[in-house]
């Protein structure tokens, strides 16, 4: 039983009715991780958060970016930023820029003026497949493009959060030794949707290697497979190799909700979370649902 505060650290709000956020508007819809998505095409906004984590305390939560137009990227965070104002909810912000344009020192310096503003995504160009990573790859972690726009980051006190497919951690590890001063966050436990005893091995190898590297933490969230229901039992093991890689003072809980709901809603999958830690101390458990998120996300 979760009986202290939860920080969600990773979930979203966004209303495509109102705002440019295109994969959520446009048509055809595109290729997702988990299937079809039509059912999260809608508004999601605190009332509809809040109701479906009835039941579980949550105290503070970390909002991250929408893919809103990547035009306006400054439009998103205004917007969160008055729906902060007016619900309380979200207490920080992972927000949008585009490591590689011309503009990104005006765009972070920008987003860092915010209050809320903790943290950029910008989501760096990945292969399909293990094989078909290539160095240098426009976009990727590689880009020398892309990597003058994340040496901005620290300047702005901006930590990052990553999210890429695991089989370009080592791309990742590399990139946070040659930036110790700036934090990496990962996303989504490193993507982990193949879960044959080869792509969890291959999984494993390149999580060990991110997190051989101090300044990065990981996010246990996004989990999800799509057709299969989420369980404890069946994601027991990519949560608890996490926290044996990473140690428990680097990993945080998360919903990523409205995303999950696609999966499983809000309850089972924190009562999972509940089910797969139950054999850690109370100091630990509070660190992976609560205190890690305050830390690194300066609540």
């Amino acid at each position: 039983m979760i009986d202290f505060p939860v920080v969600d650290a990773h979930h979203h709000f966004w209303d495509p009715v109102a705002n440019p956020i295109p994969w959520l508007r446009e048509e055809p819809m595109i290729a997702f991780r988990y299937g079809d998505y039509s059912a999260i095409r809608r508004p999601y906004l605190p009332d509809d958060y809040l109701r479906d984590s009835a039941g579980i305390a949550i105290a503070k939560s970390v909002y991250v970016e929408t893919e809103w137009d990547p035009t306006d990227p400054l439009g998103e965070t205004r917007w969160v930023t008055s729906v902060a104002e007016t619900s309380g909810y979200p207490h920080a912000v992972v927000a949008q820029a585009w490591l590689d344009r011309a503009d990104v020192e005006e765009v972070l310096a920008g987003q860092a003026a915010f209050p809320l503003v903790r943290s950029i995504r910008h989501k760096p160009r990945a292969a399909p497949r293990p094989d078909g990573v290539r160095e240098g790859t426009p976009g990727s972690m590689s880009d020398p493009a892309w990597r003058r726009g994340f040496a901005h980051l620290a300047t702005n006190g901006l930590s990052f959060d990553l999210q890429v497919v695991w089989w370009h951690l080592e791309e990742a590890a590399r990139l946070a030794a040659d930036f110790p001063d700036t934090t990496i966050i990962l996303n989504h436990t490193g993507l982990p949707s193949d879960r044959t005893e080869a792509g969890l091995r291959g999984w494993h190898q390149a999580m060990a290697r991110l997190a051989r590297e101090p300044n990065v933490a990981v996010k246990i969230s996004g989990i999800g497979q799509p057709g299969v229901p989420w369980t404890a039992d069946g994601n027991r093991r990519v949560v608890l190799e996490t926290i044996e890689l990473f140690g428990i003072e680097r990993c945080m809980l998360a919903s990523n909700f409205p995303v999950d709901s696609l999966c499983a809603d809000f309850r089972t999958i924190y009562d999972g979370f509940d089910r797969i830690t139950a054999e850690l101390s109370r100091d630990e458990r509070r660190r992976l649902f609560h205190d890690n998120a305050v830390a690194y996300y300066r609540l």
